[in-house]
């Protein structure tokens, strides 16, 4: 049985999110599926990360392990896409140690998120993007993000239902750029509690708009508590980016 890691691209507008679910239309459930009808069997899927309702990916690795002898490894994306839907895209694949788990094995995650101030927006991406009612300044986004750098304790930035009993993260980048008429914003760091990249967000932009300084960042920080955050920004702006592996 070899290990096979591959890297996912997916428009996550039309799912309920990777993760199977009781019911409704799941990227793990195309990938499952695409995978049983190669195989004629069950296949077990792992992934980075579980991206919620309607957020994309350019750069979700998953693996699993394929009997399949006839198909390089390295050609195992081109087979598959001939089974995913549209939305879902296998973009490189390779052989890996027994031992590497796409979640467990990832040293960092990387996402981004982009908004626009425009009042037209391309065709192309706008179901990439959220829009925003003013001009946002980079500078001080820039200087609100950085006392979210280090390792916190982020419950502030994440639902009371988050299930993981320990909130504490390691914040490796926050960092806003322009790119193109979007403002981008490209957050890092060892893993990511449930909602917590838009939560943040939508609290930068929130104080951005209001001109805060960036100790109302820290008191919010500290407080501890979801109560203290702002509204959260929309799902369609966010994309995983990236996964970083030793």
């Amino acid at each position: 049985m070899r290990n096979i890691r591959m890297t996912l691209a997916y428009d996550g507008t039309d799912f309920l999110g990777w993760q199977v679910q009781a019911s409704g239309r799941t990227v793990q459930g195309e990938v499952i599926r695409a995978l049983e009808r190669m195989h004629r069997r069950p296949v077990k899927v792992s992934a980075a990360g579980r991206t919620d309702t309607g957020v994309h990916a350019d750069g979700q690795v998953i693996n699993f392990r394929t009997d399949i002898d006839s198909i390089p490894a390295a050609h195992y994306h081109v087979a598959l896409n001939s089974y995913l839907p549209r939305d879902v895209q296998a973009l490189c694949a390779c052989e890996v140690d027994d031992r590497f788990h796409a979640r467990h094995s990832a040293t960092r995650r990387v996402y981004r998120y982009s908004w626009t101030s425009c009042s037209a927006v391309r065709p192309s991406i706008r179901r990439r993007v959220t829009r925003l009612t003013y001009r946002p300044s980079i500078a001080r986004l820039n200087q609100l993000a950085r006392p979210l750098l280090g390792t916190h304790d982020f419950s502030t930035f994440t639902p009371p239902s988050e299930p993981s009993e320990h909130r504490v993260r390691e914040v490796q980048q926050v960092v806003f750029y322009p790119c193109g008429r979007l403002v981008v914003m490209q957050i890092a760091a060892n893993a990511f509690l449930w909602r917590m990249v838009r939560s943040i967000a939508g609290t930068l932009t929130e104080l951005d708009k209001l001109a805060a300084e960036p100790v109302e960042v820290e008191e919010r920080l500290a407080a501890r508590d979801h109560a203290a955050a702002g509204p959260s920004a929309p799902a369609a702006g966010l994309v995983l980016h990236r996964v970083d592996y030793d």
